[in-house]
């Protein structure tokens, strides 16, 4: 029998897990209607006809964040025939306010009590029995990880979503049910019967999107909480909730035993804890970890790297055999020569520039997919709350930051996890200067011609992207739309474990993926466009190898190259339009030169490549080239995900214009400083506006917020008042 169930859940309690292992290879990736936020669903294996939705992760089911609008208006109008609600039984009270929430809405659940295993290996345990007679609903005891009761489970949720039992809801107390009666009596026929509960709670609770749909039955309930509030000294919503953790914690005292012992409450997760998430060691910890990772990675001096290794062997391979056959082949075959210039340069020189730096993303992304799996990414957005708090912003600002290193388009995405408006549109605004999987291509190509492969270049890229960040987080909020304090940061640590194999490949895969599609259009395109442009001149005669010289392509670039002087590369207007051509996508700036390189007769992405790059900038602005790379404005995808974010395409054009201007003031800064370092001359106007640079970034930095300024000194009046 077709049916859809629902997956609802707190953020970080094994939800992905479980869906993966719910639905396997059948899953499907898209945005939930009118909003941004992937929608995934999947059939269930072993459950004919049976979809599986996975909802965003959250908390509850009260309207502060997009996630937690979008999984409450599925559960209400999407009409799921059942709900799975996964639970940590590791943090058993926090996790079932959801579930207490999720009861109200009427829709047959199944509660599935995760990690089992690790409360067991604690000491501990859940009597699932005795918790289901207390809930209402069947409880499934499972370890999604080692897939443990997860058959018991697809089999409890098919059976609620073919008839099981409707929840009604659990008992808040006297004085909240006598309202909670009165809401039901005055909205009856105005709300599906078996929702009734949970709208009676809600406009109990106050809730404005509930009280503005019902409004008759809102205003004749606000006599009667307000005489509750009254009683209790206290807003109805905080009512609600000590009632439900008030239940909680008599239904856990019934049913969950705990450690006893000394030895098996402290665990290892607490006692790794101690050290990674220490307030003073926990920074360097974690810039170590992200600096090993980079240089296992990339490599240092004359160690090569696994990532290098392998891009070497891909693009020796692409070079010869694949290039230097192709080449044969339309030689033999009469090919004309635009149409092998094509095949040669777009084809081969320029998609296949990028698609060599494929091995070096897929080993950093697989790195990051097991340190984010076994727990470790989660603690280190802990650590760096302290950090981005001082700089304004909220420590849920990095957990974008963290996602944008795969792509910038999810890590803006992201952003909707943060409840303030403001903190979320300038971490939508700054999540870009984090360098995506499309801008290792650019690092490892500066790094490999003018650096010796060094590692650090890539340590540089990643730590130049956070102080960015944390610099835009101090200029943005005395900007008067985003001004605020920022919001508090709540987050689940979730104990250790070892990853696992396929949620490690998946997201590694997924990622690589993206990377290899965008690879096979719109950079195939971009680069068939640049061909054209380099290989043709203004009358649109084909001039062959020499076209670069006289080409449409050089025409625009040596107009536009003279706004990079100060970075040290207007010289060598190839530099230039890759950088435009970037805007389409970042990798696209590899395959653009590439593309134009081969012109010179180069015939390789590797050595000859840099070799040709090494004698067109010094170390000091090839430094500068990438980091105005790494900072401006994103590719074309990522503006209109952030444009998705901001609103209107005037806040998009500001947020655009503010990256590009913040990244041609610190490339210029960049440029001059590795010059003076480097023993070479910088531009007299590179010198001019660093400095320029320099007085302006520290005058915003450093000067008051008006607005917080004006809203201590209204706090101030309050209080004498």
């Amino acid at each position: 029998m077709p049916c859809t169930i629902a997956l609802a859940g707190n953020p970080n309690c094994g939800k992905t897990t479980l869906f993966n292992k719910l639905t396997g290879a059948s899953q499907r990736v898209g945005n939930w209607p009118g909003v941004t936020i992937d929608r995934k669903t999947g059939k269930i294996r072993g459950a004919d006809g049976a979809e599986l939705v996975d909802t965003p992760g959250i908390y509850s089911l009260s309207p502060y964040s997009p996630e937690e609008i979008v999984t409450r208006n599925f559960l209400l109008e999407g009409n799921p025939d059942a709900v799975i609600n996964i639970v940590d039984a590791t943090n058993i009270e926090r996790n079932l306010f959801l579930t207490l929430q999720i009861l109200d809405t009427g829709i047959p659940t199944v509660v599935a009590l995760n990690m089992m295993d690790t409360v067991r290996k604690n000491g501990g345990s859940v009597n699932a029995q005795k918790l289901s007679e207390k809930l209402g609903c069947p409880v499934i005891p499972i370890s999604a990880l080692k897939s443990e009761g997860v058959d018991e489970l697809v089999k409890a949720a098919v059976a609620a979503a073919e008839g099981g039992l409707r929840p009604t809801g659990l008992p808040l107390g006297d004085g909240i049910e006598r309202l909670v009666s009165s809401a039901e009596e005055t909205i009856s026929g105005k709300v599906p019967d078996e929702k009734k509960r949970w709208y009676a709670v809600k406009l109990v609770e106050l809730d404005p999107t509930v009280s503005e749909a019902l409004p008759e039955a809102a205003a004749k309930l606000k006599e009667e909480c307000a005489e509750l509030e009254k009683e209790y000294d206290d807003s109805m919503d905080s009512i609600v909730s000590d009632a439900r953790y008030e239940l909680i914690g008599t239904i856990v005292s019934d049913t969950v035993t705990r450690p006893v012992s000394e030895e098996h409450t402290d665990t290892v997760s607490d006692r790794i804890d101690r050290i990674v998430t220490h307030r003073i060691a926990g920074i360097p910890i974690f810039i170590g970890v992200l600096g090993a990772v980079f240089l296992g990675v990339i490599g240092f001096g004359d160690f090569v790297g696994i990532g290098t290794y392998l891009t070497d062997w891909l693009n020796g391979f692409i070079e010869n055999p694949i290039g230097t056959s192709v080449e044969e082949w339309c030689a033999d075959n009469d090919v004309s020569d635009p149409l092998t210039g094509l095949i040669m340069s777009a084809f081969i020189g320029g998609v296949g520039a990028v698609i060599g730096f494929l091995p070096q993303m897929l080993v950093l992304f697989l790195a990051l997919c097991i340190l984010e799996d076994i727990g470790y990414m989660a603690r280190a957005a802990f650590v760096m709350d302290r950090v981005f708090r001082f700089f304004g912003l909220s420590g849920k600002s990095f957990i974008p930051v963290l996602v944008g290193t795969g792509c910038g388009v999810p890590g803006i995405m992201s952003t909707r996890t943060i409840e303030s408006d403001r903190d979320r549109r300038i971490t939508a605004m700054t999540v870009t200067f984090m360098p995506c999987g499309a801008k290792l291509p650019i690092i490892a190509l500066i790094a490999g011609a003018l650096f010796d492969n060094n590692g650090f270049v890539a340590l540089f890229a990643y730590a130049l992207g956070i102080v960015v960040i944390l610099m835009s987080g101090i200029i943005l909020k005395k900007w008067k739309s985003l001004a605020g304090s920022p919001a508090p940061f709540i987050m689940e640590l979730p104990p250790y474990h070892l990853p696992s194999i396929l949620n490690v490949i998946k997201g590694t895969l997924d990622r690589g993926w993206a990377f290899v599609k965008k690879a096979g259009t719109i950079i195939l395109l971009a680069s068939v466009f640049v061909w054209f442009l380099a290989s043709y001149d203004g009358s649109f005669n084909y001039p062959g190898a020499d076209a670069t010289t006289d080409s449409i392509l050089q025409s625009i670039g040596e107009v536009i190259s003279i706004i990079f002087q100060p970075l040290g590369w207007e010289d060598h207007w190839e530099l230039t339009v890759g950088s435009i051509t970037g805007l389409i996508a970042k990798e696209n700036l590899v395959g653009t030169l590439g593309t134009l390189f081969s012109f010179d007769e180069v015939s390789e992405a590797g050595e000859e490549y840099w070799a040709i790059l090494a004698t067109y900038i010094t170390p000091a602005a090839g430094l500068a080239f990438l980091t105005f790379n790494l900072l401006c404005a994103p590719c074309f995808a990522a503006i209109g995900a952030m444009h998705r974010e901001l609103g209107t395409w005037k806040s998009t054009g500001m947020a655009v214009a503010y990256q590009c201007m913040i990244a041609y003031a610190i490339a210029s800064i960049v440029y001059v400083i590795g010059s003076f370092i480097d023993g070479t001359s910088p531009e007299i106007s590179g010198i001019v506006i660093a400095v320029i640079s320099v007085v302006a970034l520290v005058y915003l930095l450093v000067s008051k917020d008006p607005f917080m300024t004006k809203a201590k000194a209204a706090r101030r009046e309050a209080v004498a008042q």
